[in-house]
């Protein structure tokens, strides 16, 4: 047995990491706009990055160095460093080797903001003279990679076991736009003090990643920079299998759904619940193209109970499917039931009562066999295009 203790720690939560973020002229108003974290023991990592085939210049440079341990991580914001070439990998060289702070191991480098545009290697440069690796201030740096986020996002949790051992894990994370279901439009950035070795970690991370940050959509709209990086210091000398992937798991599903909630304009955080799939590869095909779909997404920026959208997007997905067998709900109310109509004026009211909801589920089961999977998206309305229209500028 095991137990999960929320704290307030964020990246810094784990023995030996430190974090903060500073103000080096990349946004306007004294924004906080670069970040670090620093292990004061070198760490082993696991990541995963975007699909995208135009991946950034930060996710070159570091695929790069091969099998390698480090321990500090700086992280831009307001400049993506991609679709900058060759370049761009070499602009990370040379601000990397600028640093000026002493016992740094092969340091590594995030980014994220707009693409297409040199990153202004002298302001970074200069920024990183600002950095104090004896600092913990975890909000300070989740703020410090925001950019259309309207909020910071961190969480961590101590881990207690049976025997009173215990191991910490924390971490921050950005992401309100171009989110799509093949890893949101994300940073995320994970510390552990957990005694775990590179490659279980990397096994545990690329399963959750399915269920956590790819089950994930804003926009349908996948990002060149998309990364997790999982740090452990192995501090604590304390590992446990299961409560290590609980942890990790809702560390993640947390993220991902606070990503969610803050999509660009979004009202509303909303759980696609697919069950009675063929087989789980169809039922997340459905619950990403529901996640996905415009015309579902605006039926829920508008509060309008349009279960037709609902059932035409399960039909568009490919997948097996009839109408005979097909029941959808609005949380617990089933408007749709093989078949028979139960939606009338009266439950109209209900269900858009429901849909007024900050947050609700979404559920069709398809009645054509035990697959099943959970994905989350938002509505879509004016602000979006407001958000994103004037995005450069």
């Amino acid at each position: 047995m095991y137990k999960l203790n929320r704290i307030d720690s964020g990246v810094c939560a784990a023995d030996g990491f430190y974090a903060d973020g500073i103000h080096a002229g990349l946004k306007a108003n004294d924004a906080l706009d670069m970040a670090f974290i620093y292990s004061d023991t070198l760490c082993e990592i696991a990541s995963t990055f975007t699909t995208n085939k135009m991946a950034a210049a930060p996710i070159k440079h570091f695929k790069k160095k091969g099998d390698f341990k480090t321990n500090f991580l700086v992280i831009n914001s307001r400049n993506a460093n991609a679709m900058t070439g060759s370049k761009g990998v070499s602009d990370i060289d040379e601000i990397l080797s600028s640093i000026e702070i002493e016992g740094l191991v092969n340091p590594v480098m995030s980014s994220t903001g707009v693409i297409g545009v040199r990153i202004p290697k002298e302001k970074i440069i200069a920024g990183t003279t600002k950095f104090d690796i004896t600092k913990r201030e975890p909000v300070n740096a989740s703020k410090a990679i925001m950019t259309t986020d309207s909020f910071s996002k961190t969480i961590a949790f101590e881990v207690v076991l049976e025997d009173g051992s215990k191991f910490h894990i924390g971490a921050m994370a950005k992401g309100a736009g171009m989110i799509n279901p093949a890893m949101a439009t994300m940073l995320c950035f994970i510390t552990t003090d957990a005694d775990v070795s590179k490659k279980k970690m990397q096994k545990i991370l690329d399963k959750t990643v399915k269920t956590t940050f790819n089950a994930a959509s804003v926009d349908g709209d996948t990002s060149t920079n998309d990364t997790v990086m999982l740090f452990a210091n192995k501090k604590s000398g304390v590992y446990n299998k299961e409560a290590f992937k609980e942890a990790l798991h809702e560390i993640m599903l947390f993220l991902a759904k606070e990503m969610v909630r803050d999509g660009e304009g979004a009202t509303k955080l909303v759980t696609y619940n697919v069950t009675g799939a063929k087989n789980d590869k169809e039922a997340e095909k459905v619950a990403k193209a529901l996640s996905d779909s415009l015309l579902v997404k605006t039926a829920l920026y508008g509060e309008d109970p349009n279960w037709g959208r609902i059932a035409s997007t399960v039909g568009a997905s490919g997948v097996t499917c009839k109408e005979e067998t097909l029941k959808v709900s609005f949380n617990d109310l089933c408007v749709y039931d093989k078949g028979e109509i139960f939606f009338n004026k009266e439950m109209e009211v209900e269900a858009a009562a429901i849909m007024k909801l900050p947050a609700f589920t979404i559920s069709c089961d398809l009645g054509v066999g035990k697959g099943c999977f959970t994905a989350y998206g938002c509505d879509l309305g004016y602000e979006y295009v407001k958000i994103n229209a004037d995005y450069r500028t």
